[in-house]
């Protein structure tokens, strides 16, 4: 069966009150029609395409416009697992779930929702929350583009930290049917109610039953509740605790050249009006002390990601800014081909953060500093995640399910609920083809890894471990 092309909708879709909203019966009904081109089971196959590029080749040219003397940082922590390999390999895995069977369905999609890009940070009003929380890939595709992502990073984080294939097929399904059933309870629900629908961290304390899972939900809850800019204020700045420079800790910390120093400083300027009215004054009032570029990720590697430290009235008063350099989504060529929809990839990212999230930081905004275009969002803002490296067969399976669900909340926010859910239907075949594709890309996954490392072993790719 031949990949069907999604057809992307008109950015004025939503232009008109005048456009008459189609009955839910027919959307329904259009998504169990969606089944004969493209059968459940059409989900489920996965072998490489003949013309499939290769997968060194995809890392080298990924390395383009990054920074050269990160290289090696970025492939050492692709080579450290074959869940690093998936995480950092979204354009690989963007050529492959594009050149597979597809409903066609468009909805706004994360673009690299993997297992680990879900984690706790504040809202606005203060709360802690859960949801999808990397939106560097997101842009207009197939919603079963983002849950084949998420499938398969189970079953890569599943093998990785020990767990059978049965414990894997356990997860990779309840993260399905959590995805399914929530999908076709929101679909039935009024458009305006979706969009205040979220999952704070008692909700999802109380959603847990595996216990183990529960405690270290609680442990990351709290820790992620300190991550705030005062208390990362004496760590970047060698101990002090009030406003000071932050520290040289090369690679991974290095400062700008004067130059550049003044380009991003104009570039935050810019980047204030690109906030509303409310929060432009807040943080404005805030006084830019020092610049620095700080590594993270396994994926970002080696992309521009400034941190920018600022103090308001009081030497005590520090806030945090991280300016990551935006790129065009590597989903994007098989959307809408060589083109960019979007003039300016920093408010791509903001605006589809936006829309995925139900609460998103109030500080999102972008600017372009030279060449390269940003976004901007808040550094410390109670960020953290449960920690996956340790985490236990049966949590796992339990998580998965908290996966699916916050996935199928972002997709019914943006379009597509009722058509999604009519196609996926209550039969347990959509939630086969999803286990057999996550084994599939599994096995793929650790092809590809295997292959990253003798390239590093060869000489072909630097590598710079333990950094």
């Amino acid at each position: 069966m031949e990949p069907i092309t999604p057809t992307a909708p008109s950015p004025d879709a939503f232009a008109s009150f005048r456009i008459p909203a189609t009955d839910r019966r027919e959307r329904v009904a259009q998504g169990k029609a969606l089944r004969e081109a493209t059968p459940h089971a059409a989900l489920g196959r996965w072998e490489p395409r003949p013309n499939r590029p290769g997968v060194i080749d995809l890392i080298e040219a990924a390395q383009h416009g990054r920074l050269p003397w990160l290289r090696g940082v970025r492939n050492a922590r692709m080579a450290a697992s074959p869940f690093g390999m998936l995480r950092g390999s979204a354009a690989m895995m963007a050529w492959d779930v594009a050149n597979l069977p597809a409903t066609g369905v468009q909805t706004v999609v994360c673009g690299d929702a993997h297992i680990g890009n879900i984690g706790f940070y504040r809202s606005p009003e203060g709360n802690q929350v859960i949801d999808l929380n990397d939106f560097d890939e997101a842009h207009t595709g197939c919603w079963e583009w983002d849950l084949r992502r998420l499938t398969a990073s189970i079953w890569v984080l599943g093998r990785v930290n020990g767990a059978t294939e049965q414990e894997c097929a356990d997860a990779v399904a309840h993260c399905v049917v959590a995805y399914r059933d929530e999908v076709s309870f929101l679909s039935k629900q009024p458009l305006l109610w979706r969009a205040f629908d979220r999952l704070d961290v008692e909700g999802l304390h109380s959603s847990v039953t595996e216990e183990g899972l529960r405690e270290e939900i609680e442990r990351a809850a709290v820790a992620a509740r300190r991550r705030t800019s005062d208390r990362k204020l004496p760590k970047l700045t060698g101990g002090a605790t009030t406003a000071a420079h932050i520290l040289n800790d090369p690679p991974l910390v290095t400062h700008p050249d004067p130059d550049e120093y003044e380009a991003l400083a104009d570039g935050l300027d810019a980047y204030l009006a690109t906030l509303t009215p409310q929060w432009r004054r807040i943080v404005g009032g805030y006084t830019l002390v020092d610049i620095a570029h700080k590594v993270v990720g396994v994926g970002s590697v080696g992309l521009r990601a400034w941190v920018a430290l600022l103090c308001g009235s009081r030497e005590d008063d520090v806030l945090f800014l991280q300016l990551k350099q935006a790129q065009r989504a590597v989903l994007a060529p098989f959307v809408h081909g060589e083109h960019a929809w979007h003039d300016h990839q920093g408010q791509r990212v903001v605006e589809y953060q936006q829309v995925l999230q139900t609460v998103s930081d109030p500080l999102l905004g972008w600017t372009t500093v030279g060449p390269h275009q940003y976004y901007v969002r808040q550094y410390r803002n109670m960020k953290g995640g449960v920690p996956l490296d340790s985490m236990s067969p049966s949590a796992l399976v339990d998580y998965s399910g908290v996966t699916g669900h916050l996935l199928a909340k972002g997709h019914a926010r943006t379009s597509g609920a009722s058509i999604i859910s009519g196609y996926l239907g209550k039969r347990e075949s959509a939630v086969d083809a999803f286990v057999a594709w996550a084994r599939g890309y599994a096995d793929q996954t650790e092809a590809d890894h295997a292959a990253l490392v003798a390239a590093i072993a060869s000489g072909r790719l630097p590598s710079e471990p333990g950094v």
